[in-house]
């Protein structure tokens, strides 16, 4: 696996290759996680720019995701979120059609090694409030804000 760290309006993200296919955009300001920018790792960080500049709303890179089916089949229903929408749980649960899954869905969720590429960051409680993320509530809330905008 090769990892390189991006410098994000977010603070550092790394972003990991495994055989030619992004395996992990993950958050870290403690982590070392190399220099070695790969063809797609300066694609991703391309892609990232844009997105961070309004100027793309889709990712479009391979990606080698990597969990259980049930885990798959959430990550999967993540990428049909559109960008600037926001969904919950439950939502997903039904997607998946596994309607009494939301806390399961909220668990993988969790475990998405491909942050803002798979959005988990538009995923909120039924209440509409912003439940955890791994980069912080702070981040997933510039996120949102981010994909809110009109500029």
């Amino acid at each position: 696996m090769k990892k390189y760290c991006y410098n994000s309006p977010i603070g550092k993200i790394w972003i990991a290759e495994k055989d030619g296919k992004i395996s992990n955009v993950g958050f870290s300001d403690n982590l070392d996680c190399g220099i070695e920018k790969t063809p797609i790792i300066t694609e991703t960080c391309r892609q990232l720019d844009e997105y961070f500049a309004k100027k793309r709303k889709v990712f479009e890179l391979p990606l080698c995701i990597e969990g259980t089916e049930f885990q798959k089949k959430v990550w999967n229903a993540l990428l049909t979120v559109e960008y600037g929408k926001t969904v919950t749980y439950g939502d997903i649960a039904k997607l998946i059609n596994q309607p009494k899954a939301s806390r399961a869905v909220g668990g993988a969720n969790n475990k998405n090694k491909i942050a803002i590429i798979i959005p988990c960051h538009r995923i909120i409680g039924k209440n509409g409030t912003l439940t955890g993320y791994a980069g912080g509530l702070n981040v997933k809330q510039y996120l949102l804000d981010l994909e809110q905008r009109l500029d």
